[in-house]
């Protein structure tokens, strides 16, 4: 990891609530990118839910490959998308 991608994820971690969240990520990234983002984590939450890839392309337009790659991550990575699912539901599942 680069430190200037440390240095964004600080920036991140810097911010006091999902308003300022918000207008930075709308700074930050393009419509695109941005759709891009929402697209991974509504595609993570669907998944952690139980929800079938073929439900999941059907409601969010995702690819299987994106999917594939989302499910790779939530179940193999560095457990990002759990620490967030988990403090969103209000504890580790």
């Amino acid at each position: 990891m680069t430190d200037a991608t440390r240095d964004l994820a600080a920036a991140t971690a810097s911010l006091r609530d999902a308003d300022e969240a918000l207008r930075f990520l709308r700074d930050l990234c393009t419509v695109t990118e941005l759709r891009e983002l929402t697209a991974r984590w509504e595609v993570a939450r669907l998944l952690d839910a139980g929800t079938s890839y073929h439900e999941i392309s059907e409601r969010t337009g995702a690819s299987s490959a994106t999917i594939s790659r989302v499910n790779q991550w939530l179940r193999y990575g560095r457990d990002g998308y759990r620490l967030v699912l988990d403090r969103q539901s209000g504890g580790p599942r």
